[in-house]
């Protein structure tokens, strides 16, 4: 069976893991950054289509280990990459390497490359391998001097499910949003609402986790060029998708200060076609209200280093504060922030909190309401 890598953002393995098993693959394993999984080629397709917070999909083509630099060109041309790497394609190499000897990525890389390039020329004949071909990207990992190395079957991230055309600035990862949202246990039952909507992300994944529908029906994927797959496991994979979506009524809500974010907001839901599922309004978060004993706020307010000063900030997040004190407190609300004054200037202490990354910004969920 083909072994999968799928790295992840800090903090999002535990829900990637889930995913992965809910999928059926075998021996899931959660590591930091990262799930590892066995599965069958039919799952390239399944993976990439279905996956909501990992990041990538990279089928395992060898591990072995390596403290020195022979080392890592003999393992790395032993493996077969005739079978996956035609004549003319080109074969990009880009890794990391986190507490190992090899510790340097630029030299890696070079070394990964030329063990290709050596096993590929002395099998097609060629001195020169042209490259002017499909791309078939090269991943490496170097962890603990354990060396990881495959083919990148997504492509581009994950994280552009293909219905953010525009953004606005200081935009939220598809993943991360989607991550938010599931981490308040949401299941489209109940409102869900984000005062801050920005280009409507937070709300657009609370939509397509509301409906059961896959991520990545939207878009393609770099293994779909691959000729060593059968193109119907795509087609399979976007059917059994579609078979288990949910046809019901959900309340779902964004709100922004700036008209042109809402617009913005309101044609990405289209291009989503989650249009019909989710409603965005020019409103603002510090007055926010709304009837109903059950709800959800999934929010991502301004962080201060980002988009204002810090003091605007925190007054930003005590007037934000206020309006959320007078909501039920069977609501859950779940706010993503940078700011290491965050429940100070909020006004008060979390129910618990959850350290994510939003990029390479170190952040917090902080949760209240009942949970």
């Amino acid at each position: 069976m083909p072994d999968f890598v799928i790295p992840c953002l800090l903090g999002l393995e535990k829900l990637v893991g889930d995913e992965v098993k809910k999928l059926g693959l075998a021996d899931v394993r959660v590591e930091n950054g990262r799930v590892l999984c066995h599965g069958a080629a039919a799952d390239i397709a399944r993976l990439n289509v279905n996956l909501r917070c990992g990041a990538r999909v990279l089928l395992v083509l060898g591990t072995f280990r390596a403290t020195e630099f022979e080392a890592l060109f003999q393992g790395v041309k032993g493996i077969a990459w005739e079978d996956w790497i035609g004549r003319d394609d080109a074969f990009p190499v880009a890794g990391y390497s986190i507490n190992s000897t090899l510790h340097s990525v630029p030299a890696c890389q070079s070394i990964v490359k030329k063990a290709v390039c050596d096993r590929l020329g002395g099998k097609y004949g060629l001195q020169t391998l042209p490259e002017t071909g499909a791309r078939k990207q090269i991943r490496f990992s170097i962890m603990k001097d354990e060396v990881t190395i495959g083919l990148d079957a997504s492509g581009e991230g994950l994280y552009k499910r293909g219905y953010r055309a525009v953004g606005v600035q200081a935009p939220l990862r598809e993943t991360l949003a989607a991550a938010m949202v599931l981490l308040t246990k949401y299941r489209g039952l109940d409102p869900l609402c984000d005062p801050f909507c920005g280009s409507g992300t937070i709300a657009i994944e609370a939509a397509l986790i509301a409906k059961n529908r896959a991520p990545g029906l939207n878009r393609s994927f770099a293994a779909q060029s691959w000729t060593q797959l059968d193109r119907r496991i795509w087609l399979d994979a976007a059917d059994e998708a579609m078979d288990k979506e949910f046809h019901g009524e959900y309340e779902i809500w964004g709100g922004d200060l700036d008209p042109a974010a809402v617009e913005i907001a309101r044609h990405n839901a289209i291009l989503a076609e989650v249009d019909d599922t989710v409603r965005f309004a020019v409103a603002d978060a510090t007055r926010f209200h709304w009837g109903g004993q059950y709800g959800r706020v999934v929010t991502n307010p301004p962080y201060g280093e980002r988009l204002m000063e810090r003091r605007e900030a925190e007054a930003l997040y005590r007037a934000f504060g206020r309006a959320m004190e007078k909501l039920p407190e069977t609501w859950r609300v779940a706010v993503l922030s940078s700011h290491t004054e965050f429940e100070r200037s909020f006004g008060r202490a979390a129910v618990k909190k959850r350290k994510l990354y939003n990029g390479m910004i170190k952040c917090d969920l902080f949760f209240y309401g009942k949970q």
